[in-house]
């Protein structure tokens, strides 16, 4: 997605070949479209313009999709917990601001109260939490949200594993990570009266941006998380005839299985299939289901119709992309196949070393961080070349080149700028900046909302440059 910000008067036509909207620079945070049609807009790359947006005097270019043929989100994160660190930016400001304390009115952005805490499997914990300032948590099944502790100044997104039933509660579902600090405090410290801040929803899957008559759903592990928000949604809409479902869930042994009593309950319900399977038994119980791993041949045997569903893979890296391989082997369209990703960004350590390489084994930094001031890499050769731009930080008043390969957050953190920043990858938000003007070609994975993008908002870890820019 192509996104500028520009100061053109309402008069100015932009060209046809681009599918323009006019927005406000700058404006407070308006009521959203209900949710499902903001998130179908999002995936087909397209955000319906409030009248309020048709006379402001900034253009947002959308050119084709937001994103690749599988939109990725990293909703269920508790599988592959990244444990580094945020940048030092982000552990600044990690503490929520006042305002944010109570949250916004309309968005799920805030402090929300833990209300219940349940053991789901071993290692594997639901957290309900109420956002009490909301009469209604509104999210799409399948979405996720970003979770900050205070105390440890860090963030992970974690996907919502309820459903939306029209309340102002809702629940993650989180698995231990060895070390992981997040995780292991959510396991150990957080308890019913607790609080956490989180911010969402996010991300693009989900059931609502891929509707149909038939489901298959195949997650490994803790992959399940959001699979199981978009089964529960599906069994509570109306409809006249039973759903079309077949769920199929991976765990090590049976002590692993995620939600085991509900999928028990889930596999007596008409017009729905489950099959679990597990790898070995556990130190308790010898398993007397399915053994062994997902195959093409175990697929091929349990989904009905298997090449008519629409289908929505959830686990570990190699476990989607095995799932994929039989998928296609199998026949199944590619753009029926909707998966969640576990992959999260580098580390920070890594990224200041891509950035460091990038920019040719070191920078030359000249002049002070005091406003006017430019710190130059790399990017001073391919500005000479004609391909480099300048990005002005308007907080510091430093200004940074930076290529149209390399995200503007890379460009900062080469010049020794600290920005926050978890993901890198456009999923959790964390960097959301305020273009003021400029373009950048952004492809994010769900950690931003179109009526962020429509209020000049934009994520420097998947932005590249495409003009000159000015950011807040």
């Amino acid at each position: 997605m192509e996104y500028r910000r520009s100061t053109l008067p309402t008069s100015v036509k932009e060209p046809e070949s681009k599918f323009t909207f006019r927005v406000p620079a700058r404006r407070a945070r308006a009521a959203g479209a209900p949710a499902a049609e903001e998130l179908a807009a999002a995936a087909a790359g397209v955000e319906e313009p409030s009248p309020a947006a048709a006379r402001a005097h900034s253009v947002l270019a959308m050119h084709g999709a937001l994103a690749p043929e599988h939109l990725a989100s990293p909703g269920a994160r508790n599988s592959t917990e990244p444990e580094h660190l945020a940048s030092p930016g982000a552990l600044a400001s990690a503490e929520p601001a006042p305002d944010e304390l109570t949250g916004m009115v309309d968005e799920l952005t805030g402090m929300v109260d833990v209300v219940g805490v349940t053991q789901v499997a071993r290692d594997v914990k639901s957290f309900e939490l109420r956002a009490g300032w909301m009469d209604a948590v509104d999210f799409e099944p399948g979405q996720y949200v970003t979770v900050r502790v205070p105390e440890l100044g860090l963030e992970r997104c974690y996907s919502i594993s309820s459903a939306p039933f029209g309340t102002n509660t809702f629940t993650i579902t989180v698995r231990r990570r060895p070390g992981g600090p997040v995780s292991t405090h959510l396991h150990d410290d957080v308890a019913v009266g607790s609080r956490l801040h989180v911010d969402g929803p996010y991300g693009l899957f989900s059931t609502s941006a891929h509707p149909a008559s038939a489901h298959l759903f195949v997650a490994g592990g803790s992959g399940i998380t959001p699979i199981m928000s978009m089964v529960r949604s599906l069994l509570a809409a109306p409809g006249e005839s039973p759903p079309d479902i077949v769920l199929i869930h991976n765990a090590a042994t049976p002590a692993d299985i995620v939600f085991r009593s509900e999928l028990e309950q889930l596999a007596e319900v008409p017009g729905i299939r489950v099959v679990t399977m597990c790898s070995r038994d556990s130190a308790a119980e010898v398993w007397a289901g399915r053994r062994g791993r997902i195959t093409a041949e175990v697929l091929a045997e349990v989904v009905p119709g298997l090449r008519d569903r629409e289908v929505f893979v959830c686990g570990p890296e190699g476990y989607m992309d095995a799932v994929r391989d039989m998928l296609h082997r199998l026949g199944v369209a590619a753009d029926r196949v909707h998966e969640e990703s576990f992959r999260f960004g580098k580390t920070l350590v890594d990224r200041l070393a891509a950035a460091e390489a990038a920019g040719r084994m070191g920078r030359d930094v000249r002049g002070t961080a005091g406003p006017g001031a430019t710190r130059r890499g790399a990017g001073d050769a391919l500005k000479g070349a004609g391909v480099g731009f300048s990005v002005e930080f308007t907080h510091t008043g430093v200004r940074v080149d930076c290529d149209g390969d390399t995200t503007v957050l890379d460009a900062a953190l080469r010049a020794g700028l600290a920005m926050p920043s978890s993901c890198a990858e456009g999923a959790c938000g964390t960097c959301k900046s305020v273009l003021v003007s400029g373009e950048v070609d952004m492809k994010h994975n769900g950690g931003i909302r179109p009526r962020e993008i429509a209020a000049g908002k934009f994520l420097p870890c998947c932005s590249t440059p495409k003009s000159d820019l000015v950011v807040e």
